[in-house]
């Protein structure tokens, strides 16, 4: 097994969603006085005096997913929906994370869809699930798999399919510098893995009425 098929089985481990030992606020303001030197700039200056404070504060809020517990996004399942059992999919959810690598915004919307099995959950839910990975340091890969991967574990659907387009600003603003390439992952399960008309089903229902 590789190194980076072990490392995704590891982020796919409900272990992976247990939180870590935090450093005090003191820590994390001190952390951001020294990046700002090592940017070459002074701490100390009137503009930078309470940015430790504020970058803190922003860090509870950009990573806010991992005080998530996707189980519990997905833990109501509605069993009266009149023997439904058609795909569900919501299209075009927003979200904004950052890369693990340089700690730099990707942003896009993500398309999930399932076949449901013993009920679904609220539409709302889907979009939340989205965040709660969203708002973690991420790969897009990564949170692509672990989306549909609490999906299957929660809901036993007969199928999930999973899309995600974005935009990373480390090929943005960095490196390559190439602003406006979209990335562009999937992943499937159940039906969608086994029928490819059903891919086709699933990537048609995403791109229609876009034009």
């Amino acid at each position: 097994m590789s190194d980076a098929i072990k490392s995704l089985s590891v982020r796919l481990n409900p272990v992976a969603d247990k939180p870590v030992a935090a450093p005090t606020r003191e820590e994390a303001e001190a952390a951001v006085r020294t990046l700002l030197r090592w940017a070459g700039d002074d701490p100390t200056r009137e503009g930078l005096q309470d940015t430790p404070k504020r970058v803190a504060k922003a860090f509870r809020e950009l990573y806010s997913g991992y005080d998530q517990d996707p189980a519990e996004i997905l833990d109501k399942v509605f069993n009266e929906v009149e023997g439904y059992d058609d795909i569900v999919l919501v299209r075009d959810i927003p979200f904004h994370s950052h890369c693990e690598h340089h700690m730099v915004p990707f942003f896009g919307v993500a398309h999930v869809a399932y076949y449901p099995t013993k009920g679904v959950v609220g539409l709302s839910k889907l979009a939340r699930l989205v965040d709660a990975y969203a708002r973690r340091l991420q790969t897009q890969e990564t949170m692509t798999a672990q989306i549909a991967s609490a999906m299957v574990k929660a809901l036993e659907p007969r199928g999930v399919a999973v899309m995600i387009e974005a935009e990373h600003m480390c090929m943005s603003m960095r490196g390559i510098q190439k602003a406006g390439a979209l990335t562009l992952t999937t992943q499937f399960t159940g039906v969608f893995k086994e029928d490819p008309a059903e891919q086709v089903r699933f990537l048609t229902l995403v791109r229609n009425g876009r034009g």
